[in-house]
């Protein structure tokens, strides 16, 4: 089954994406990010493995997840999707920027996104249609509009450039070889300040702890990750949206410790 050709649209203000001293900035969303559908390939269990590759222009970057204080967090819309039943994002292990005394997480180049996807009839193609919203970034961040579309083969083929995305993403704990997890809760004026403790093998550089809740409107500082040997402090401050209380589920926090060499996914952290 031949992929059905995607569509791409792509909107941002111009006027928010000036000349750069020396040299002139793109001043057209299509100039500062590519986008296409890797189709992939449909798994034993009925699952459907694709994957959102985004080419970035020279300089430019993108965010993670977790994008920092001066990113823009990436958001999915799968409405509109056909036989699609659930959508798992897997993200490759990211880089820290710093500028202007700022530190952001996120990707250069490109980014290639792994989907795993879980269909409603698994003996039927998915039709893939997509709202993403995210941010792109140089001297300045711009909120950048895609929307996608995408009909999924059946194909049992897998895609190396998929397969070696899945593999650089974060290791588990486990895998890591983290130990002795542990996190200290205090109240603050407008919410928690997290301490948190573990034993972890070095990832070189400056390595930086960021700290993730369920709940996406709850604010979350960059953290003070401190290292001493093979022990690890990291320090961040959770404030929920006004008028609201935070309630921490320490089962659901995630901690991903991120260094030059890699990246350790932390899911849990209980009293100390």
């Amino acid at each position: 089954m031949m992929l059905r050709p995607l569509r791409l649209l792509a909107f941002a203000a111009a006027t928010l994406l000036p000349a750069v001293a020396g040299h002139a900035a793109p001043t057209r969303p299509q100039d500062v990010v590519q986008a296409e559908v890797l189709p992939g390939w449909r798994q034993a269990d009925g699952s459907h493995v694709a994957a959102l590759r985004l080419t970035l222009a020279d300089q430019w970057k993108t965010y993670w997840r977790a994008p920092g204080d001066a990113g823009i967090p990436p958001s999915f819309d799968w409405r509109g999707s056909e036989n699609l039943a659930d959508v798992k994002l897997h993200w490759p292990t990211p880089h820290v920027f710093e500028l202007n005394g700022m530190r952001t997480v996120g990707y250069t180049r490109e980014l290639i996104l792994p989907l795993e996807i879980r269909a409603q009839n698994a003996d039927q193609p998915i039709s893939l249609r997509s709202h993403v919203m995210l941010g792109v970034c140089r001297d300045i961040c711009v909120p950048v509009d895609l929307r996608i579309e995408a009909l999924l083969p059946m194909t049992k083929q897998p895609d190396p450039a998929i397969r070696a995305a899945l593999a650089s993403g974060p290791l588990d704990a486990d895998t890591a070889g983290v130990k002795s997890v542990a996190c200290r809760v205090e109240m603050i004026p407008d919410g928690l300040r997290v301490t948190a403790s573990f034993q972890a093998p070095p990832l070189g550089g400056r390595e930086l702890a960021v700290f993730e809740t369920p709940d996406p409107s709850v604010w979350v500082s960059e953290s003070d990750t401190r290292r001493d040997g093979h022990g690890v402090t990291a320090t961040a401050d959770l404030v929920p949206p006004p008028g609201e209380t935070l309630a921490l589920e320490r089962s659901r926090l995630r901690i991903t410790l991120i260094g030059d060499t890699g990246a350790v996914d932390i899911l849990g952290c209980p009293a100390n």
